[in-house]
This record gives C-alpha cells, structure tokens and sequence, in this order.
C-alpha cells in the first residue's frame, strides 16, 4: 500500500531513495497524485490528502504547516514538504497491519472448542471406520468392499471443515473491520464482543470533543460582548481563553489593542481597552470590584451551570455587559451512537472525573442510563470491577487515565484520539474519531458470532448424514453406496461451503 520510494532533500536538492532508507527528520516532498511514504509533520506548502486506507473517511482531510500526515495516505492537490517523525515498522500503516495480523493469528475461545470437539471427533471416527470394516466383513462382504467403505468413512469425516468454521470467519471479519477503521487486536475481542450487556463511556475526548467550545453570547449587544472579551482573552493561555478567541475568529471580528494585562488567580483575568478595564471571570470577580448582577443575569448563570457549561462574565468599568458560556460539547453523532446501542439491548453507563453537575449535564444530553462523576483512573478501574461481576463489560475511552479501565474490562475499546497507552492496552482500536464506530463493532462481532456458528452447525450437520451413506448403511436398503473417491469430492465441497458462507462477511454493512 505504501509507496517504494521518496523524494527527500538533500543539500537543497531532491533527491528519489528507496523509501525503506527514509530515516527520521528527513525532509520529504510529495506532489499532487503521489503516496507519502512515511508518517511526518508538515514543513511548507497545503493540500488535501485522501486518508480513506487509514480512517474509511471519503473526504480529503486539509493539511496545513504542522498538520500530521500519514504513510500510505494519497496527496490530492497541492505540494507538501514535510518531516518524517515515523518510519518503517513504527508508522501508523505499520501499526494496523501488526494489529490486523496478530488478530487473524490469534485464536477466538470458540475455536478452541471445535479443536477440543475434534480431538474427541477423530477417535470416535476412526473407530466407526474400523467397525465399519469389521461389520461388512462378518456380514461376509468382499474383502475390497469392506475396506473401501472403511476408508470412506475416513474420508469423508475428515474434519477439514470443522477447523476452517473458526479461523476463516474471523480473518474475513478482521480484515472486513479494518476496512471500515475497526481493528481487533485478538480474535477473542470479536467473541466478547458479542455478549457484552453493560457499554462504559468516558466523558472527556470520547462523548464529548474534549476541548471546550463557546456555545451561549449573552448581552445586549453580542459582538461588543465578543470583541472586548476575545481582545483581552488573546493574551491569555488558559483554554477556556483559546475558546474564546476561536469563537471570534469564526464570527470574524476585528480584536482591540489591550494593554496591563492580568490573570486573576481564582477569579479571572482583566486588561485596559481604550482606557477602560475589563474584567472576566466568575461571580465573586464582579462581587470584588462592586459590578452589580440583574436577577435575569443570576437566573441565567444557574441555567447555563445546570447545562454543564462554564460562564464567563464580562465587565467593562464597573458596567456589566453580558456573559459568554463555554462548555466541551457532544460530539455530533454521540446522542445516536448511544441511542443504537439502547436499542441494541445495551446498557450505557459514563465515568467521568468532572463534577457533578457538569456530569449529569453531558448524561442527560448524551441519553447514558446513568453515570459516575468526580472518578479518578483507579476508581473508574473500581467502578469497571463491580459491574463485570453482574455481566460483561465494554469500556470506550481516549486517555491514559483510561488504560486502567480499558485493561479491565472484559472489552476495551480505544476511540481514534486515544493516547498510544489507551491503544496499547485497548482489545478494540477505532482508526477514527466516531462513536458511530463502537456501534459498528457490535454489529460485526454479533454477524461473524453467527457466521461462526452456521459454519460449525453445517460441519457438524454434513458429517452426521456423511458417515452413514460412507459405512454403506443405506445399501442393505438397496441404495447406493459411496466411494473413497465420491466421499474426498464430498468432503472438499464442505470446506468449500464453509470458505463461501463466511466470505459472506465481505458484505457486511
């Protein structure tokens, strides 16, 4: 998939190696039409880079000066010049092959029961064989008969079928959950899968967008209210100023100069524009400098506290001109992500290490049946115990804080954003950043279950009809008999009837 050479500059000149001589902080360039051939960061230049091999999504993604870029991905339109950060068996194409690999090399617990049916299957076959022979011998059947349904008795129940019923159906389905960005890091995880009762989500990066976003302007006039607070926010580092300031961005207004700058611990931060101070912050900040609050003003703040979003009041002076409301929200799909999995006889429950108020917010939007608030890793860890003592438990989560959890629980399940411990620790890896792709795994785990389970029920199914009509039972009813010849062609076609049912997963939706 990945390209087998590079262009890099070397004492200013470009120059094409093959791409397994790539070494880091080489710097690539890549034109419209080419594959990059290692991970890197973007040096110069912007284009729009089909990432559809790594993630399943249709749409280029834009790819400016410190965007991420990724082995094997396709460059559409412009020229990029870019770092290599990850080469070779550390790239991130890399990373999903090792994991796709080691899924279909991996054995699911079911197929350890058909390898312990058939150690129990080939004895008893190869006695009905050799009954078989003694049976038509005594019943003074030619030598030549006798043993040539003996053998066909071992022939047909050639348990080629009953080993390929597992192993094939769970290759097709990790490589079918690849294709749509699901990885399975073991067989065993597609099998758990599939009788999981109980989904526990993280808040934070996993329901939510993990960074915080302006949602409410408040104030007689909105666009002062947003000018004056982006202005004196853009000297600030806090997030919650980053907030701010992207929101004006989008509104496309214009920032004023501020000057005596200051951040207020505990309370907000204030500047001077055009010689008068405004403030920012929390209640107790107006309170402080004598800033008097409306009754609408204080209804608003238990509103906007009760939607788990973080306000901010703005004064200019000992004027109070309105409030900007803050909040990490849904992620777009998450409300129909849960919803599905309701549907689907699951129960949702969030673990957060927000407050309460903040928690029960993001539930009720969300649609979890219940949450936890105010959890740290090792109480989430706690909390993933006692519910997996009533039934399986699937855990979806993004942070290291998560790898507990992700580890105990009877399925982990790594959201796109996820830090490389809450991957490594992860039994599923979603390559994209969709809830939608939780739901996704649920369905494909139920389809390869009975996929797996149709092949072992014709396996089994075609061996109990086979043996018989091998042994020659029905020609003491004057039917026809089978050769070694007849019951190989047989037995083959029962491994082939297996290969097609469980390539049928190639069509799953």
């Amino acid at each position: 998939l990945a390209p087998s050479t590079a262009t890099v500059l070397r004492e200013g000149k470009q120059v094409i190696i093959s791409a397994d001589e790539v070494q880091i902080d080489d710097i690539i360039m890549v034109k419209p039409g080419e594959k990059l051939p290692v991970d890197g960061v973007v040096l110069s230049g912007s284009s729009s880079i089909d990432e559809s091999l790594l993630t399943g999504e249709s749409l280029p993604v834009e790819k400016v000066l410190g965007s991420e870029v990724y082995a094997a991905t396709l460059n559409t339109t412009g020229t990029l010049q870019y770092r290599a950060t990850k080469v070779g068996a550390d790239t991130a194409l890399a990373a999903i092959i090792t994991l796709v690999q080691d899924a279909q090399g991996s054995k699911a617990p079911i197929a350890r029961v058909a390898d312990k049916i058939s150690g129990i299957f080939v004895p008893i076959v190869m006695g009905i064989s050799v009954l078989t022979f003694l049976a038509w011998m005594l019943a003074g059947t030619p030598f030549d008969i006798a043993i040539m349904r003996a053998v066909s008795v071992l022939v047909i129940a050639c348990p080629c079928s009953l080993g390929l019923a597992t192993p094939i159906a769970i290759m097709v389905s990790t490589g079918k959950g690849a294709k749509l960005g699901i990885l399975f890091r073991h067989a065993a995880a597609i099998e758990q899968l599939k009788d999981v009762q109980t989904v526990i989500f993280d808040k934070t990066g996993t329901l939510t967008e993990g960074k915080p976003k302006v949602t409410d302007v408040l104030g007689e006039d909105p666009d002062l209210l947003m000018q004056l607070a982006a202005s004196v926010e853009s000297s600030s580092e806090h997030p919650l100023s980053h907030a701010v300031v992207e929101a004006a961005k989008e509104r496309k207004t214009s920032l004023l100069e501020t000057q005596d700058f200051k951040a207020l611990v505990g309370s907000g931060i204030q500047g001077t524009i055009d010689g008068a101070v405004v403030r920012i912050g929390n209640v107790t900040l107006m309170k402080e400098n004598k800033i008097s609050i409306t009754e609408k003003t204080e209804a608003q703040l238990a509103q906007l506290s009760d939607q788990g979003k973080t306000p901010l009041l703005v004064a200019s002076d000992t004027r109070f001109i309105g409030i900007i409301a803050v909040a990490d929200t849904l992620r777009p799909e998450t409300i129909e992500a849960v919803k599905t999995l309701r549907e689907a006889g699951l129960k949702t429950i969030m673990l957060t290490g927000d407050n309460e108020r903040t928690a029960r917010a993001i539930a009720k939007l969300a649609g979890v049946d219940s949450y936890k608030a105010e959890q740290l890793p090792g109480q989430k860890e706690e909390a993933i115990t006692e519910l997996a003592s009533k039934g399986k438990v699937a855990m979806v989560g993004d942070g290291i804080n998560d790898a507990p959890a992700l580890a105990k629980a009877d399925v982990g399940i790594a959201v796109g954003s996820a830090t490389d411990v809450a991957r490594e620790t992860a039994d599923v890896v979603l390559v994209r950043n969709n809830l939608k792709d939780v739901t996704k795994s649920f369905q494909l785990s139920r389809a390869t279950m009975r996929n797996i389970h149709q092949n072992l029920f014709w396996a089994f199914f075609y061996n109990t009809l086979g043996i018989p009509l091998a042994a020659g039972v029905l020609t003491i009813f004057g039917g026809p008999g089978l050769s070694p010849m007849f019951a190989a062609f047989a037995m083959s076609m029962s491994s082939v009837c297996v290969v097609l049912n469980a390539l049928r997963l190639n069509r799953f939706k």
